[in-house]
């Protein structure tokens, strides 16, 4: 059972962190469109994403660094992370 309770809380986190990541992403892609084509009205910003749940363990073993790494890695894969906010990103969650 604390196998099972531990998958959970990493998948968890890791989904958390890729949402976060991506809303960032599409606030900033946002952004620059609006910037490309003139002032027009302002785009609505999207709802900010649910806070992780306070009861999930941050990732501490290699296990769940490696795997929101590769997450990181698809999202720079897809476009939607410049090579910049990948190793920023990798930095933190190293770090961490």
């Amino acid at each position: 059972m604390p196998g099972l309770l531990r998958g959970v809380a990493r998948t968890a986190v890791v989904a958390g962190t890729a949402t976060a990541v991506s809303n960032r992403v599409s606030r900033r892609q946002q952004g620059r469109w609006a910037a490309q084509q003139g002032p027009q009205e302002p785009a609505p910003q999207p709802a900010p994403a649910p806070p992780a749940e306070p009861s999930a363990p941050p990732p501490s073993d290699m296990t769940s660094k490696i795997e929101q790494l590769k997450q990181l890695g698809d999202l720079k894969t897809q476009g939607l992370l410049t090579e910049a906010e990948f190793e920023d990103q990798k930095r933190r969650l190293l770090a961490s």
